[in-house]
């Protein structure tokens, strides 16, 4: 199988410095539009969809393989591999941090900087870590996804984006939710929010950016500086940007602080 093909990579940008971005749970690449234009002077960028959603292969898509983020990681292993990618930024929103930290574990050489945009090592709380939700809440959420998809995409897009101001940016977010087949995507939320990558977060030193918006509805300020203290080689940035999507709801802000990080020449 063509990989290529598989996820709908496309490549676009003047630059030779690789840079790949990796859309969260129920999105597609189209979420960085708004990013994307920033950096196509200098950059050679990656855009790619995961098995069953986007424009992906979804013939391609079985539980076994997507049961566990190593699976959804070795995809962006793959893509790396097709494309002989070397000293490669990545850049992650949501649980794509995660995946892109656990597929620099596995090849720690081809990878150069990491971004990670309202990442989160485990959405549950436990009696010395506050993840932000309880069981019964991942239950109830599972649940409201089996009973009634489009329900579930109306009622969760205003709230992660929490953008009211711009109601554009949640209707498209809704949309972009029911276009995943609904059996893949309750999949991908189930692997998402059930994860734990707590354990894993010693065993990488990439430096790293940790995008923590001010106000998010699915990872508490203290998700973050968690993040931070068990990173090595991580820098937090506390953004002005409310919602789980800066990069579309404040893409200005998020720009400044990646471009920063990156510094000149990458």
């Amino acid at each position: 199988m063509d990989i290529l093909t598989r996820n709908c990579v496309k490549i676009i940008g003047n630059g030779k410095q690789p840079i790949m971005f990796a859309h969260g749970f129920g999105c597609n690449q189209n979420m960085w539009r708004f990013i994307t234009p920033a950096f196509q002077e200098k950059f050679q960028i990656i855009l790619f969809d995961y098995v069953g959603a986007g424009n992906s292969d979804i013939h391609a898509y079985t539980t076994e393989k997507y049961k566990t983020l190593q699976g959804y990681a070795q995809d962006v292993l793959d893509i790396i591999e097709a494309l002989h990618l070397q000293q490669l930024i990545f850049v992650g929103h949501s649980i794509s941090s995660m995946i892109g930290m656990l597929a620099s574990i596995e090849r720690p050489d081809v990878f150069k900087k990491m971004v990670m945009i309202g990442p989160s090592p485990c959405y549950l709380n436990d009696s010395m870590y506050q993840g932000g939700f309880e069981k019964s809440d991942i239950a109830e959420l599972l649940d409201m996804m089996e009973m009634n998809f489009a329900g579930w995409a109306s009622y969760m897009a205003p709230i992660v984006m929490n953008a009211p101001e711009q109601p554009k940016l949640s209707q498209d977010l809704e949309q972009m939710f029911v276009s995943v087949n609904p059996r893949i995507a309750r999949e991908f939320a189930e692997v998402t929010f059930f994860s734990d990558c707590r354990a894993d977060l010693a065993k990488t030193s990439i430096p790293t950016l940790i995008m923590q918006c001010s106000e998010d509805s699915i990872v508490p300020i203290e998700v973050g500086q968690y993040l931070h203290e068990h990173l090595a080689n991580s820098t937090l940035c506390l953004m002005e940007a409310k919602g789980h999507y800066p990069h579309i709801s404040h893409p200005k802000e998020s720009i400044q602080h990646m471009l920063e990080f990156l510094g000149e020449g990458c």
